[in-house]
Order: C-alpha cells, then structure tokens, then sequence
C-alpha cells in the first residue's frame, strides 16, 4: 500500500480547486508586484493600511536595535521580554478587559483557548460556518462537537438542550469568507440562559468596528459578561503579526497554565510587539482611516449593485461577489489579472460547494479612484465572459 499524493493532485486540479501561493515581490499595500507583474490588489487583510507603515517600521527597527530579533524561548522559561508585556497590556486596555495574553498566531489562539476550556465530557457548539481554527480546536479538544445553523440563535439553543458537562460556544465575530457579522446579542442571551460561555475570534473585527476600533464587542456594547473569551489577530487591521486572547484574570492565568499552543512555543520576535505596540497607538487614534474604509464600502456596493453584481450582507471591508461555479470563478480572477487588477476566485472546501466567490477585500490605504478602477475592470471582465450557462 502507498499515497497516491499524484491521483490526489490530478483529482483537485480537474475540480478546479488546485491552489498555488502567488510570490508576492513587493512590500503589502494597494499597489504590488505578484509574479514579477505590477497589480492592484484588492485581496489582503491589511484593513487599515498598516503593514507598511513608516511610523511601524520605525518601532520594529529601534525594536529590533534594543532586544534583538528573536524571543529566544517561550514564554514560560525567559521568552516573555518587556514588549510583550506592554502589549498584553495595551490590548488587554483596547478591549477593556483585565488581562490579555499574546500568542504567535491566530490558529495557535483559537487552539489554544479551546483545548484549555473544553475537554471530555463538555460540549463545544459553533457556527457552520466558523474559521477552520476555531472547528479544528473544537474537534481537537476531545469535547463533544456540534455546529449549529449559521448565526442561528433558535439554532444554537436547541442544541444546548443536549449539552453536557462545561459548555462552550463558538463564532467568528467577522466571517471571513462571507463578511457578515455575527449576531452577538442573539449568542450572548441564549448562551447565558443556558450556563454557557461564549468564545469570539474576531479576527476580522478588530480596527474595521468599534467607534475605537475595539472590534464586534464595541460595535454592540457588549461586556465581559456577556462574551467571557475574546480572541483577536495582529496581523490584520494591525498590520504586523500574532495574536491574543483577552479576558478576567482566571482566564488568562488558566490559559498560561493549560493552552499547549502557548505554553510549548517560542515567543514572538520582542521586536514584533514594539511595530504592533505603535500600530495599536494608530489603530486608535487615527479614526480617519475606518472612516475612510466606510466611505470606499459604500462606493463599492453601490458600484457593484449597478453593474448587477451579486453581492453578499457586509458592511465590512470583506466584500464577496458570488459567482457559484469553480471554474468561473477562477476565469474571472485569471481575466482580471489581466487587466492588472488582483481579486482571489475562493473556492471550495473554504467555501461550501456551489458557492465559489470572488473575494473583494477594501483597505484605508486604497483611494476612490482605485476603488472606481476595480468596478470598471469587474464590468469589463462580466460583460466579456457573459452570463454563466443554465443546467438546461
């Protein structure tokens, strides 16, 4: 017996689902050179525009000058330098909670505080259409594991009906692939009803919500109550890289008790908290650049809606245009390339079957007349591969 990894292979790319990583040869930023090809790239999740920003870069290099470029051990033996320390506290500030932790990545966070709470003989329920770290952790955990409908409140309780042992609720706060929010409120009633707690990555939340840029909790008020675990990302709306959990005390001290993605990895380059520590500082003061974000959303749907675009329910910077067939969707992203605009054909399994998109992502540092070149190239590009044929 052996691997048949050439059939495997074969199989994916007559499905229209092979993958390949585009080498990007420029810094992030609206205007990039992919492949050796200068494009307009509507497609990272840089939503503010911080990845590349002088006054980031700056704090990395005097970062780097005072405590080198490697944390050195984790952070339970000396790995955990004065840097990071200040930036748990900062985020744990932004959020408004007591105490947050950092972790080196946003899988390792939602790994990590899953497998901590939940285990044998406990319940871990989340949405259909969560992140894949937040559905692996809960598979991983060893809990049972449910999905309820997608921000389904009527849906998530009547699986609590059925749960056992410590309880824990699950969603992105931002869903990345479709740019819906989660109907929090709705969660945080039926999941306190019922004894549970609620988990929130929002990843995707963090800068773009919030009158502060305090993410989905901001944006609907909620407390910590109401939505216990908080995990966010660094290298989104940051701009830089990792990830965090916020929450009480209990939490966090558990975390750093039982969260094997923390507790057995080095910790992040002490420099990498110095850039995210002064593009925190921004993310906060700089309100311009999420109203700015607002301005090209509403430019555009509105854009979109006319060409007769099929758009998803987002008022965030995640703008999907459904196309539904692989294949096209590849085509259209192939043709807008050639016109040296980059968009992402999504396909599945991130997506469910027949729900192939295009994935039109929008960040402070694009202006209107970039935005107003993607909605030209996206009516061009249509109109020239014409409508897709019935099953007729």
């Amino acid at each position: 017996m052996s691997f048949d990894l050439a059939a495997r292979l074969a199989a994916r790319r007559a499905e229209n689902l092979y993958r390949q990583r585009p080498l990007l040869e420029s810094p992030q930023g609206p205007q990039v050179v992919v492949d050796g090809q200068p494009l307009l790239a509507f497609c990272n999740n840089d939503y503010l525009g911080l990845a590349n920003h002088p006054q980031v870069i700056e704090a990395w290099r005097a970062g780097a000058a005072k405590w080198g470029v490697g944390g050195g051990a984790s952070h339970l033996v000396i790995g955990h330098s004065a840097p990071h320390h200040a930036l748990e506290e900062a985020l744990a500030d932004l959020t408004g909670r007591p105490r947050a932790l950092l972790f080196s990545t946003g899988y390792m966070a939602n790994l990590g505080a899953v497998t901590a709470l939940v285990g044998q003989g406990d319940t871990v329920l989340e949405d259909r259409l969560n992140h894949a770290s937040l559905l692996d952790a809960g598979l991983l955990s060893g809990a049972r594991f449910n999905r309820y409908l997608h921000n389904d409140s009527t849906s998530l309780a009547t699986r609590l009906e059925k749960a056992t042992g410590n309880t824990l609720v699950v969603t992105d706060g931002v869903f990345s692939m479709d740019g819906d929010i989660a109907d929090l409120p709705a969660l945080a009633r039926v999941a306190k009803t019922k004894g549970a707690w609620l988990m929130v990555d929002d990843a995707h939340g963090f800068g773009p919500l919030g009158a502060n840029g305090g993410g989905i909790v901001e944006h609907f008020g909620l407390s910590m109550e109401e939505v216990p675990v908080l995990v966010g990302t660094l290298g989104k709306a940051f701009g830089t890289a990792g990830a965090f959990v916020a929450g009480s005390e209990e939490l966090i001290e558990s975390l750093i008790q039982f969260a094997r993605p923390y507790i057995y990895t080095t910790s992040q380059p002490p420099a990498l908290a110095c850039a995210t520590l002064k593009s925190l500082e921004l993310l906060r003061s700089e309100h311009w650049r999420r109203e700015h974000l607002q301005t090209l959303i509403r430019q555009f749907r509105h854009g979109a809606e006319q060409i007769g675009l099929e758009l998803m329910d987002s008022f965030t910077p995640i703008q999907p245009i459904m196309i539904g067939d692989a294949g096209r969707a590849v085509r259209l992203s192939q043709m807008l390339r050639e016109r040296g605009l980059m968009v992402t054909a999504i396909r599945p399994p991130t997506v469910p079957a027949g729900s192939a998109r295009l994935r039109v992502t929008l960040t402070a540092a694009h202006s209107e007349a970039q935005v107003q070149l993607l909605l030209e190239g996206l009516a061009d590009c249509f109109e020239q591969l014409g409508p897709e044929p019935s099953d007729a």
